[in-house]
């Protein structure tokens, strides 16, 4: 399993990531590396693009049929056979596979752990500067891509190097996490679908108002909580995977921008 997701993943990441870096070496611009993951970011991000819109879609759709399956599932609170026929017969009308929206997240997943794994590898700090040339020049494809060194600098920052490092690089490799924790904090506040709030009824005691209120919390709490956690890794990770991870979100947040426009 790992072997395929290396032919299939893994080494497709790394040279498309190669072929962008020998083309700005080639053209003399400053930064190639880092220009090389923006645009490999970029690449990937366009490829998901059609499930990108499927899930979005969806998701519109969701929001639209959630008053008609609440009336379901108070019609037939006590009837589950029932409620989930008629869900389905629902779903059928509006045009709805709730099945469809895992596909984004599916296809998202092996993509993100190759880049994760590609990025990771040209910064190991087990292995020395020759041993991660020699293992990257392993997997390309054609000749021309071999690489015999590694220029980290992107505009004063070293890809290479974590925010951690702060005190020896100096000061304002820290403001990297905070940018990075800015920015995936808003992609999730652009990309989560805003539900409209009913009024509370007088029984404290409902069972569906302690479930939406639950529901509410834990989606408050992720909304804060996965981008410190994503802050908190770009802080002890090596700064190429936050340029990767910020260049996504303001790609995401941009397309889901322009597509709310368009509708």
């Amino acid at each position: 399993m790992g072997e395929l997701f290396t032919i299939v993943f893994k080494n497709p990441t790394v040279n498309l990531l190669l072929l962008f870096y020998q083309l700005f070496l080639f053209i003399g611009l400053p930064g190639a590396f880092g220009l090389a993951i923006i645009s490999l970011t970029i690449s990937i991000r366009l490829l998901l693009h059609p499930f990108f819109k499927q899930q979005m879609e969806l998701t519109d759709k969701m929001n639209h049929v959630k008053p008609h399956l609440d009336k379901l599932a108070e019609k037939h609170k006590n009837d589950k056979k029932k409620l989930q026929e008629e869900q389905l017969k629902l779903y059928k009308e509006m045009g709805i596979n709730p099945a469809s929206g895992c596909i984004f997240a599916i296809i998202q997943m092996p993509v993100f752990i190759a880049l994760y794994q590609v990025l990771f590898g040209f910064f190991d700090k087990q292995k020395n500067i020759t041993q991660v040339i020699d293992g990257i020049n392993k997997l390309v494809y054609f000749p021309f891509l071999k690489i015999r060194s590694i220029d980290p600098s992107f505009f004063g920052f070293n890809l290479a190097i974590p925010p951690s490092q702060y005190q020896k690089y100096g000061w304002y490799y820290l403001a990297i996490p905070i940018i990075t924790a800015i920015l995936q904090y808003l992609q999730v506040s652009v990309t989560t679908p805003k539900t409209v709030e009913k009024k509370q009824t007088q029984d404290k005691k409902d069972k569906k108002n302690d479930s939406e209120d639950m529901q509410k919390v834990m989606s408050t709490q992720m909304k804060f909580m996965f981008p410190l956690m994503i802050g908190i890794f770009s802080y002890q990770l090596p700064m190429g995977l936050s340029l990767y991870w910020n260049i996504f979100s303001i790609f995401s947040i941009t397309q889901y921008k322009k597509l709310k426009i368009k509708k």
